[in-house]
């Protein structure tokens, strides 16, 4: 792992740095982020250790944030460094990036001609199921009970749906062996209606 500021926002002039968050957040808050974002099992452990660590001596770097998570970790997973989730919950709390994620895919409706496509890579889990839901959700047409006699032209006010979902593609073998961090990814694509 290579050392930087321990900073991890998007946009550097804006926002709390990973380390401003790291030194001011309660120990609570901070496994809540670990657990939530990061989907780590020992986010309560991993807490209380930069708690500890910060009250010592506040840390600033990269590298001494994954010391000090290494340290705290029961056991060791021979394929990820034992900081990965860890730094991935800080860096999707510090920069909002879920709610960036939702925001940008209502905001693509408006601008997406009927026939275009969409095509979201995510990279983990969080990320995959929000897309999947939004694809999913505007993949519908409109909820009316079954047995309710409307015309097309009814229905089309209520709202059509707004895409087709076309289906998702993953990274083969090839593609993991040239590029390791295609590993989780995963390309969604849907295509505007005419709705």
């Amino acid at each position: 792992m290579r050392d930087g500021p321990l900073d991890m926002r998007m946009d550097p002039t804006r926002g709390q740095s990973a380390a401003e968050w790291l030194q001011t957040a309660e120990e609570d808050d901070i496994a809540w982020v670990i657990k939530t974002f990061g989907e780590e099992r020992f986010g309560k452990r991993i807490a209380r250790a930069i708690v500890e660590r910060n009250r010592i001596q506040p840390m600033t770097r990269t590298k001494e944030l994954a010391e000090v998570i290494a340290a705290a970790m029961p056991v060791k997973d021979k394929h990820k460094h034992p900081a990965t989730r860890t730094f991935q919950a800080v860096r999707i709390w510090v920069n909002s990036e879920l709610e960036e994620i939702e925001q940008a895919l209502k905001s693509s409706l408006s601008v997406l001609a009927p026939g275009g496509r969409l095509s979201i890579i995510s990279f983990h889990s969080l990320e995959d199921r929000i897309v999947k839901r939004f694809m999913r959700e505007q993949s519908r047409g409109p909820q009316v009970p079954a047995g309710i006699p409307m015309t097309e032209a009814q229905l089309k006010k209520l709202g059509g749906r707004e895409l087709r979902a076309l289906g998702k593609l993953m990274p083969g073998e090839e593609e993991v062996a040239e590029n390791p961090r295609a590993r989780s990814s995963v390309l969604r694509i849907a295509e505007r209606t005419n709705a």
